[in-house]
């Protein structure tokens, strides 16, 4: 089988964002009084869509204040720590091979679109990506229903989908894509491992799946 696009996640699979995820919520939790995130390992075994509960399993009172009130503060602090994290390590050399193979590259993100725009232009890989699909708030409920949206439009693209996240396997089921989950992600490889999907440790791993 020949794919004719690779879609791609984007936080934590292309965007090296993790640290900076975690130092923004763990600034949220402190002022209110509320345990930190200790480690990277906690913080991957507890990660999850959609981000409203894992803000209730963190402990965050929607009665205090709502998610809705919580979202703009976390983009905020998000902005600020993500300024120097760059891309995961050989996503660039990894585009650019499978652009010159000529397969279509798309991203679909739970992230929002603008904020999705600007930091592929600022990572400098927009000009390998054909087409993204973010969402229109910063809520980051989800993809799967801007995925489906997305299908409909293309129906006839032979699909792989790498991303980080148990997410991302719905995700790319929705689309009836195959999928590989890269396990240095947002979330654990022992997580990982119960969606079923090949693994690969280095995102230049995916090039072998595609031959």
């Amino acid at each position: 089988m020949k794919y004719t696009c690779v879609v791609w996640d984007f936080n934590g699979t292309i965007f090296d964002d993790m640290n900076a995820g975690i130092a923004s919520v763990n600034k949220m939790l402190s002022e209110r009084g509320l345990d930190i995130i200790p480690s990277v390992q906690v913080y991957r075994e507890i990660f999850d869509f959609p981000i409203k509960e894992y803000y209730r399993v963190l402990g965050f009172d929607f009665e205090r204040e709502p998610y809705e009130v919580l979202a703009p503060i976390w983009v905020d602090l998000y902005n600020e720590n993500a300024k120097n994290a760059g891309l995961c390590p050989n996503v660039a050399k990894t585009m650019n091979a499978i652009k010159k193979l000529g397969i279509r590259q798309v991203i679909i993100s739970a992230c929002e679109i603008n904020m999705l725009e600007y930091y592929l232009s600022k990572l400098g890989v927009r000009g390998y990506i054909d087409e993204v699909v973010g969402l229109d708030n910063i809520h980051a409920g989800g993809k799967i229903e801007r995925a489906m949206e997305w299908r409909k439009n293309n129906p006839e693209d032979i699909l792989i989908m790498i991303g980080d996240t148990v997410h991302d396997s719905d995700t790319a089921r929705s689309l009836g894509a195959d999928c590989v989950l890269y396990a240095k992600g947002h979330q654990s490889r022992e997580r990982l491992s119960a969606c079923g999907c090949p693994m690969v440790d280095d995102i230049s791993e995916l090039l072998s799946f595609l031959k």
